[in-house]
């Protein structure tokens, strides 16, 4: 373990990822991250991390020569990904990741694996465009009607909601199956839950600062069985 933060923590991938997702990720999670070549989008927008993890594949003389020696924290083995490798050498109350999936669906669906297999961690994935987190086992949220809130399982999985425009109670989730694209919320209060840790949920990313105190603030996940 790297280090034990008291503060959120911003990741940055090498991803497409504009200087203002980035800050907004900043005001919420001050601590920046980069993940191997993530430290080279970091300068480009004029920001400094505190640590470059990865294997350091993508991290050339000229960045070395940039940031002091101690911001860099290699790790050699190529069996996980460097986003992978950030949440494993840090503890912090919740991650918020840009740029870990770029334009790149194999970056895409990479980071939705690392995000499950890491369901004890609250991670939200920020683009331009969406936020998508693991959902705990309950979330209330405070929102408005007519909302977007997709559901897609990364395994077999089922829940319950109160709120939303599609009831999802009773639904067998699957990945080859049924999947929960496009719900909706029907009133400003909503609450859903799951029986395990393996359902993503995507929504717009303008509702990150609404979103994410009740998402850090959630019941966290105790099983072992995913």
């Amino acid at each position: 373990m790297l280090a034990n933060l008291d503060s959120g923590v911003t990741i940055l991938g090498a991803g497409e990822a504009p200087s203002t997702v980035v800050g907004e990720a900043l005001t919420l999670a001050p601590e920046l991250v980069c993940a191997d070549g993530g430290a080279h989008a970091a300068l480009k927008h004029g920001f400094t991390p505190g640590w470059v993890i990865g294997d350091m594949d993508s991290v050339g003389e000229n960045m070395e020569a940039s940031l002091p020696d101690t911001v860099f924290h290699q790790i050699e083995e190529q069996d996980s990904t460097d986003f992978d490798k950030c949440l494993s050498s840090l503890k912090a109350p919740f991650f918020i990741a840009v740029g870990v999936t770029g334009s790149r669906l194999d970056h895409g669906l990479a980071a939705l694996n690392v995000m499950t297999r890491r369901y004890r961690q609250k991670i939200i994935l920020l683009s331009e465009t969406d936020i998508c987190f693991i959902c705990p086992p309950e979330l209330r949220l405070q929102l408005e009607p007519g909302v977007r809130i997709s559901f897609f399982p990364m395994a077999e999985v089922s829940g319950w909601s109160e709120g939303l425009k599609w009831r999802i109670k009773g639904i067998p989730f699957r990945p080859d199956g049924i999947v929960g694209t496009s719900n909706e919320t029907d009133s400003g209060t909503i609450r859903f839950g799951f029986e395990r840790p393996l359902m993503a949920v995507i929504m717009p990313c303008g509702w990150l600062r609404q979103v994410l105190p009740d998402f850090v603030q959630a019941p966290a996940w105790r099983t072992t069985r995913l």
